[in-house]
C-alpha cells in the first residue's frame, strides 16, 4: 500500500506478488525488491521462488498466472487481460527453495566482493522429492541489476537423514 501523504488515501503500490517474505531497498537503484515464494502443488520443478524489483503499478501474475505470463491453468475464472500484463520477475530462485528474506549490502561493508549485493535466507522445501534452500546465499549485482550465479555462504541445515536441523 502507499499513502498519500497531502491526503491520505491510500492505493496499491503494486499487485500479484504470493507471498513476498524479503523486503529490501536496493541501495543502488533505490528500487524497492522481494524475494516471493511461489505456488506449490505443480511439481518439483515449477515453480521457481524468486526476487524481483518492484515497480509501481506493476501486476506479477498472482493468482492467474506464475513468473510473468505461464498461465495456472487451475484457476478459475481465468484472466487473460491480467496475464498479458503480468511482468517477468528479474531473478529465480529455485523450485520450492523458501526465501524468507532478503537484503542488500549497505555501501561500504563487507568489502568489495559483497557490494551492491543482497543475501537471502531460503528456508527450505517441504514439497518436494529432494530437499533444496537450506541455507543462505548472496546473489552479486552490476549496476543494480543480479549479475550471475548464487553463490553459497551458510549451508549444514540439514542433517545426514535429510531433516531440518534450524
Amino acid at each position: 500500500l502507499e499513502i498519500d501523504p497531502a491526503t491520505g488515501a491510500t492505493q496499491l503500490f503494486a499487485t500479484g506478488l504470493r507471498n513476498p517474505v524479503g523486503i529490501d531497498w536496493n541501495p543502488v537503484t533505490r528500487e524497492l525488491w522481494v524475494a516471493v515464494n511461489e505456488r506449490d502443488e505443480i511439481g518439483d520443478d515449477l515453480v521457481p521462488d524468486y526476487m524481483t524489483s518492484v515497480k509501481r503499478g506493476g501486476f506479477y501474475g498472482w493468482p492467474y498466472s506464475y513468473y510473468g505470463q505461464h498461465l495456472d491453468r487451475r484457476v478459475e475464472p481465468q484472466k487473460p487481460e491480467l496475464v498479458a500484463k503480468a511482468i517477468k520477475p528479474d531473478y529465480a530462485l529455485g523450485s520450492h527453495t523458501a526465501s524468507l528474506g532478503l537484503g542488500f549490502v549497505p555501501p561500504g561493508r563487507l568489502g568489495p566482493r559483497y557490494q551492491g549485493g543482497a543475501f537471502i535466507g531460503q528456508h527450505g522445501s517441504w514439497n518436494r522429492s529432494r530437499p533444496v534452500g537450506y541455507r543462505v546465499i548472496f546473489v552479486p549485482f552490476s549496476e543494480g541489476k543480479p549479475a550471475g550465479m548464487p553463490q553459497e555462504i551458510l549451508t549444514g541445515f540439514l542433517n545426514e537423514k535429510g531433516e531440518a536441523r534450524g
